[in-house]
C-alpha cells in the first residue's frame, strides 16, 4: 500500500458575511513528487472549505493508500477522529467520509501561518483561488513547486 502525505487548507473570504468567496486546495506528496488540486466553492464557510480541502486530496488518490492528512483545521482533525460531534455541515462531511472510506488515514493538526513550507503554499493557493473566483492551474502549479522546494515539507 502506497504512503501519501496530504496538506490541505480552505479559505473563505468574507466567511459567511455578505458575498462569500471560498476555495479549497490539497497538496499531495508521493515519493517527493508534489501535485496540487483545488476548487472554487463560491458561497461557503471556512469550515466547509476546510472539509472540502481534505476531501479533494483523498478523492484524487487512484487507489487505497496509507495517508497522513495535515491540516490547520482542528475542526476537521477532531471531527474525523470522533472527538467532535457533527452538528452541522452534514452534506460536506458525507463527501469527506466517502473520500476517506477506502484509505488508512492519520489525521494530524499542523499550526497554520507558522512558516511550514507546504502548509504556507496550500494556504496561499486557497486564498488566491478564493480571491480569483475560479480554480487556476498556474496557482496550483506554483503551490506544488513551492512545496517541492520547501525544507521539511514532508
Amino acid at each position: 500500500m502506497k504512503s501519501v502525505v496530504i496538506y490541505c487548507d480552505g479559505s473563505s473570504l468574507g466567511n459567511g458575511r455578505g458575498e462569500t468567496r471560498a476555495a479549497a486546495v490539497a497538496l499531495l506528496n508521493f515519493r517527493d513528487q508534489w501535485r496540487a488540486f483545488g476548487c472554487y466553492l463560491g458561497n461557503a464557510t471556512n469550515q466547509q472549505a476546510e472539509i472540502v480541502a481534505a476531501a479533494i486530496g483523498l478523492e484524487n488518490l487512484r487507489e487505497s493508500c496509507r495517508v497522513k492528512v495535515l491540516t490547520d483545521s482542528r475542526y476537521v482533525v477532531e471531527t474525523m477522529a470522533g472527538r467532535f460531534r457533527r452538528k452541522s455541515n452534514h452534506e460536506w462531511w458525507a463527501r469527506l467520509d466517502l473520500a476517506a472510506g477506502k484509505h488508512q488515514i492519520e489525521w494530524q493538526w499542523i499550526k497554520g501561518h507558522a512558516g511550514h513550507g507546504a502548509q504556507e503554499a496550500v494556504d496561499k493557493a486557497a486564498r488566491t483561488i478564493a480571491a480569483l473566483g475560479r480554480a487556476d492551474e498556474e496557482v496550483l502549479r506554483d503551490a506544488a513547486e513551492i512545496a517541492s522546494g520547501a525544507n521539511g515539507a514532508r
